[in-house]
């Protein structure tokens, strides 16, 4: 059985708990999309983690970890994450690379780097982790797969055509010191020797453990805002973040992917640039971003202070939809222990009509929240574990934030440590 768990929203849901819970009955884990560009936090027995790259089931040791061919390999920060883990402790966790994933480069680094402080005023938004110019690559077909490292007359006329082209763009328009191929080879050929016994044919072990009825997890990056398709665009990221695309990010096939648990927030967050209809501003978003989140809302990779905003319905109705969610996880209810009042956004207003479907980008930009409020419960939910110890404000609302999305929630998160949840 296959079951998918992905963001519903901007991103930074808290989807790292949800999967480091439901690793616990899984068999395998799997990243199947993006690269070291986001973070998933992590609490256990041994700490906190903010993950970026590894799967969200490595301090477990009867799982199987799988980076799949779907995301951006970025082999440093690979190296990295695993001694961190070491270092606090983890056990060494089974973690096994797709063959066929493609590596994120230095200079992919370097070239989003360059394009953002290009387009200054009109940057993206991005991270600088190179994901948006190893996409490119990759379906360019300049990319260099995992195995390639292993055929070294292949990766030579590799380097050398990737060099050529991206030294017009580096010594031209960027006017930055030209790539050397031999340079990039030597790098690579370091970086053979440590990831070597990582590397598998990881869509046959995904194969082999759905036909011995084990249980997979794929772990999606990012949310439904920011899919490149159906997301924000631009200010999206460069890959699929629907649970759609981990058939192809890991190599199972549709028929199998069975359960799919949207991940949203109690309150609405985002850290990027884009639209955000329900965005709040001053001492009333200051109060809300100090007390979100594990740690207050900063993003897990780049630190930056996330905007933040009531709960908008129209967005995580529309991001269940995309994603075909069978179930949603609300994270973050404790959070909103302190208010009088809680707003919901049931519709947008666009030019004087108000709808409760989400709109394409140059009309989301004209957007303005209609807001519905319902009465805040006055007391800390930390730790609560019985639905029937809410209090009958919070359980209202959670009730009402479900007929808005119109699809279950069956897991209401009152804590960022692993067992605080209810279960409806």
């Amino acid at each position: 059985m296959v079951k998918a768990i992905i963001g519903a929203n901007w991103g930074d849901e808290g989807k790292g708990k949800i999967t480091d819970m439901m690793a616990e009955h899984s068999d395998l884990v799997v990243r199947f999309q993006g690269g070291a560009n986001a973070g998933h936090t992590i609490i256990n027995d041994y700490g906190r983690f903010a993950l970026h790259l590894l799967p969200s089931g490595v301090c477990y040791p009867h799982i199987t970890n799988i980076i799949g061919n779907g995301v951006a390999f970025h082999i440093p920060s690979f190296l990295k994450e695993l001694k961190s883990l070491e270092d606090s402790g983890v056990p060494t966790p089974k973690i096994l690379v797709s063959e066929r994933v493609q590596l994120l480069m230095p200079y992919h680094v370097l070239q989003d780097t360059y394009e953002e402080e290009r387009l200054a005023g009109r940057a993206f938004g991005s991270t600088r982790s190179g994901i948006a110019p190893f996409y490119s690559d990759k379906y360019a077909k300049i990319g260099i797969q995992l195995n390639e490292l292993f055929d070294e007359a292949v990766l030579r006329e590799r380097l050398d055509k990737i060099c050529t082209l991206k030294n017009v763009l580096f010594e031209h328009l960027y006017h930055k010191p030209a790539l050397k191929a031999d340079e990039l080879f030597d790098q690579l050929m370091e970086w053979r020797k440590i990831i070597k016994p990582y590397m598998a044919n990881t869509q046959k072990v995904v194969s082999d453990a759905l036909k011995e009825g084990k249980t997979i997890l794929l772990e999606g990056q990012l949310g439904s805002m920011r899919d490149p398709d159906f997301g924000i665009y631009p200010f999206t990221t460069s890959s699929h973040t629907l649970a759609g695309f981990g058939c192809v990010g890991v190599g199972v096939p549709p028929t199998e992917l069975r359960q799919i648990t949207a991940v949203t927030k109690a309150y609405s967050s985002a850290v990027g640039a884009g639209a955000f209809v329900v965005r709040l501003d001053g001492p009333e978003a200051d109060e809300l971003r100090r007390r979100g989140g594990d740690k207050g809302e900063f993003g897990a990779t780049t630190g930056r202070p996330r905007d933040v905003g009531w709960f908008d319905a129209v967005a995580t109705r529309y991001g269940c939809q995309v994603q075909g969610a069978t179930d949603v996880a609300l994270t973050c209810l404790d959070v909103l222990g302190y208010l009088d009042e809680i707003k919901v956004c049931t519709g947008y207003e666009i030019d004087g009509t108000i709808t409760r479907d989400f709109p394409v980008t140059p009309l989301l930009n004209r957007a303005k929240p209609v807001y519905t409020s319902l009465p805040g419960w006055k007391c800390d939910l930390r730790g609560v574990t019985d639905w029937n110890q809410l209090p009958q404000a919070a359980k209202d609302y959670v009730c009402f934030l479900e007929q808005e999305i119109g699809v279950p929630i069956k897991i209401v998160s009152t804590g960022p440590a692993r067992h605080e949840n209810i279960f409806r």
